[in-house]
């Protein structure tokens, strides 16, 4: 781990770190390509050693260090080692009796040890994913309040707005590089969890670490508490947010530039990921903030690029370009309409203008089909020049003149209507709706398909809302309804489908392939913008990776305990394309160094005392 951007000091020098305002302990460096430090010296001791997840090793403390930092008495006798604690933990862990219980015993363990607690997250990447992240992550945000023993990240309620910059200047936050935050309305298809949506921005950087190896000591959770509406939250005993409906307008946003002004003050270059906002304030603050300091939405990019890449992967499997791909999203909030951006990009590199790539994707809401005209503000978009959600939404909507024949129902052109006159070689979800791509949906899919020849495409199917309860339709029965020939990729992790005989592996189209690799490759080139292009890089570095490349029977995208050779190489694809668009203060092999030395890995370190 490299400090010198903090503290700078000379090569094969020290470089302190700081805690609670006194410098308890520094890392003593190699040189600049190495990652492992010699050691750590520290001036905590006993129980302050012991309640410091960041420096803790529990049993692993040797006996010379036992000795040196007053810890006899307070572990028991046996010297252990880290392997053996991960084998421990792993079996703690398999014999709890539901997601919950794992979900609430790796919180504790992120609390008590963080080196154990990445160390067994590395080793057991595919089992251990799920249950720190989605799925479990939901509930774990339902029911935060219940499981909330120690402090973890930074709540900013409304009631404190006057002293935000007090609370940011702690010394403890000084080598704070990159900050995941949420004001807890949108939790992936559940809704607002209010001061619960703190398990969100403490998921997502647990990730930054396991996946991608930046050090948990430059990650920042951070929850905007401004109340919230959902009334089992109110009425909870144990709720632990701000009891009151939430802030809206004016003094929302008034609290939210509060929040970045403070921000871009105490840390000019930080990385600001926006997390689970609700649509009507996703995309119009990451437009407001996106040139203040290098910001994205995983929500709106991260979600995009994942299924942008999907989709590039599938394509060598279906065997129909990109250009000739119909595409239909089901879903066109912030989600879809960032992934239709996104895709409308790729498809206009394949050859095809703008235009006519935005002409490929169909865009389905809750009122049905996008129509000028229909969904309210397609007058209104075309007089307001400035790139609102509705003013870009409004650009995949279909001309009046070409639907008009369409069926319409209760709301408007449904889901149905448009996959039977649209016969698309690609449905994606992101609606939150479970149960959405409903089994006539798929057939008429599939009999259009059938309609266009006698070899057709296999249909790319991609319902990728989650958690699982959230999921718009099951693998299997999306392979039971398209005869075992579906390209499936889901949102949330499933196991292996039987079918014909065969255990077919799903693709989970999770955005953890993408955003711990991006972060990687913000900080270390330093880049003070994330481009539209740079979330193209780490959409095109991953479809680069798909097994379906070399095998088209093979999965889409890589296995899950391959995440962090992924994540680099999405860092490495972000990083470079940031400097090529003059972004990056970080350039070449200097980047690549400074790459390298970013990643931690989850190691016990000798300890010497100061």
């Amino acid at each position: 781990m490299r400090w010198a951007e903090y503290r700078p000091a000379p090569v094969g020098g020290t470089n302190s770190l700081q805690k609670g305002g006194d410098r308890d302990c520094k890392i003593l460096m190699m040189d600049r390509k190495r990652t492992t430090p010699k050691f750590l010296e520290t001036s905590l001791t006993g129980l302050g050693l012991l309640t410091s997840p960041m420096f803790n090793k529990g049993t692993a403390f040797p006996e010379s260090e036992r000795d040196e930092f007053s810890l006899h008495g307070l572990l028991p006798p046996h010297v252990g080692t880290l392997d053996e604690q991960v084998e421990r933990r792993l079996r703690a862990f398999r014999s709890l009796p539901d997601d919950f219980a794992r979900y609430t015993m790796m919180c504790d363990l992120q609390n008590v040890n963080e080196t154990l607690f990445y160390a067994l997250v590395t080793r057991h990447v595919e089992e251990m994913l799920p249950m720190i992240y989605t799925p479990a992550v939901g509930e774990g945000c339902q029911r935060f309040s219940e499981i909330w023993r120690r402090p973890r990240g930074v709540f900013l309620s409304y009631p404190n707005r006057e002293r935000i910059e007090t609370i940011l200047s702690h010394p403890r936050y000084d080598h704070v590089r990159c900050i995941v935050v949420s004001d807890g309305e949108r939790i992936l298809g559940l809704g607002d969890q209010g001061a619960g949506g703190m398990g969100i921005p403490i998921g997502k950087l647990a990730l930054y670490t396991a996946l991608a190896g930046i050090h948990p000591m430059t990650c920042l959770p951070v929850l905007l508490d401004v109340g919230t509406d959902n009334p089992e939250r109110i009425a909870d005993p144990l709720y632990i947010g701000w009891r009151q409906e939430r802030v809206r307008g004016a003094e929302y946003d008034k609290f939210v530039d509060t929040f970045v002004r403070v921000v871009r003050k105490r840390w000019p270059h930080v990385l600001l990921q926006w997390e689970d906002f609700a649509g009507h304030n996703a995309r119009r603050l990451l437009d407001r903030y996106r040139d203040l300091l290098p910001s994205f939405n995983d929500d709106i990019q991260g979600t995009a690029a994942v299924a942008v890449a999907t989709l590039l992967a599938a394509v060598n499997r279906s065997g129909v370009p990109l250009s000739g791909q119909r595409v239909v999203i089901f879903g066109f909030g912030s989600a879809g309409l960032g992934i239709s951006e996104l895709l409308t990009q790729a498809l206009a590199g394949s050859g095809l203008s703008e235009t006519a790539a935005r002409r490929r994707i169909f865009a389905v809401d809750m009122d049905g089909l996008l129509v000028e005209g229909e969904q309210g503000a397609a007058l209104a978009a075309a007089q307001n020049p400035d790139p609102d959600p509705d003013h870009a939404r409004m650009a995949y909507a279909r001309p009046l003149h070409e639907v008009r024949d369409w069926q319409r129902g209760e709301h408007g052109i449904d889901l149905l209507e448009v996959v039977r006159r649209v016969q698309p070689t690609v449905l994606i979800g992101v609606s939150g709706q479970a149960g959405a791509f409903t089994e006539e949906v798929v057939r008429a899919m599939m009999a259009g398909l059938r309609g266009q020849g006698e070899r057709p495409a296999p249909p790319v199917i991609l319902p990728l809302s989650n958690p699982t309860s959230r999921c718009e339709a099951l693998p299997s029965d999306l392979l039971r309804w398209t005869d075992g020939q579906a390209i499936l990729g889901t949102g949330s992790p499933f196991p292996p489908v039987e079918f014909g005989g065969r255990a077919l592996k799903i693709a989970q189209t999770n955005n953890s392939y993408i955003f711990p690799g991006m972060a990687l490759g913000i900080v270390s080139a330093r880049a003070r913008r994330v481009s539209d292009g740079m979330i193209m890089a780490a959409a095109q570095a991953l479809a680069a990776l798909s097994p379906a490349g070399k095998d088209p029977q093979a999965a889409l995208l890589p296995p899950l305990d391959s995440l962090r050779e992924v994540s680099r190489n999405v860092a490495v694809a972000v990083g470079r394309q940031a400097g090529r668009e003059g972004l990056a203060a970080v350039d070449g092999e200097a980047f690549l160094e400074d790459l390298a030395a970013n990643v931690w890995e989850p190691v016990y370190l000798p300890y010497r005392r100061r």
